[in-house]
């Protein structure tokens, strides 16, 4: 079967939001199954700092041939010289690099990781990612993550997964485990 053959018609928009654990793991395992598929999958993370945090994921994701992107790595609530301002300059590059991506058309999935939490905290205005739901490609499988998604954007979405904290050993003093959480 060729490339073109495995292209997906029709393309939806997932949405994996909450406060439990397994927004991005949901995404990730999506990534990997997809690949296996022969499809073209784009990472896309925001407020990730892979390079001081180690995220297992990245290394695993690029092996596999993923295309991973990264905005606004650093978040003010972990750095105090952060301001909002350059998070708001840093996620709007992200915006113009996801519709350089979609002008592209060479991936069947992106993934944007932690996009509603640009919403969430004032980096990003619900408009500019509502419209970038508006505007993917009709082939694209688009997949947001992130705790805060707003009723709008649970609204567009196709498929929309809350993840519920119910108990988490973090809160038992557990600190996160390599291979785990990270």
């Amino acid at each position: 079967m060729s490339y073109e053959e495995k292209r997906m018609e029709k393309g939806l928009i997932q949405v994996y939001t909450g406060d439990g654990k397994g927004k991005t793991t949901a995404a990730i395992g999506l990534a990997v199954r997809a690949k296996g598929q022969g499809l073209n999958v784009g990472y896309i993370y925001f407020h990730k700092e892979p390079e001081t945090w180690n995220y297992g994921e990245i290394g695993v994701l690029e092996k596999l041939g993923v295309g991973i992107f990264g905005f606004a790595k650093k978040h003010p609530h972990f750095y105090k010289d952060v301001t909002s301002e350059e998070m708001r300059k840093e996620c709007l590059a992200g915006i113009e690099f996801i519709k350089k991506l979609y002008s592209e058309n060479n991936y069947d999935i992106l993934i944007l990781d932690e996009i509603n939490i640009s919403v969430r905290d004032g980096f990003l205005k619900e408009e500019e990612v509502l419209a970038i739901m508006e505007k993917k490609p009709e082939g694209l499988e688009l997949v947001l993550t992130g705790r805060g998604a707003t009723e709008k954007i649970i609204e567009k979405a196709d498929l929309v997964s809350r993840i519920e904290e119910i108990k988490h050993p973090y809160n038992s003093g557990i600190e996160r485990r390599r291979g785990i959480e990270y």
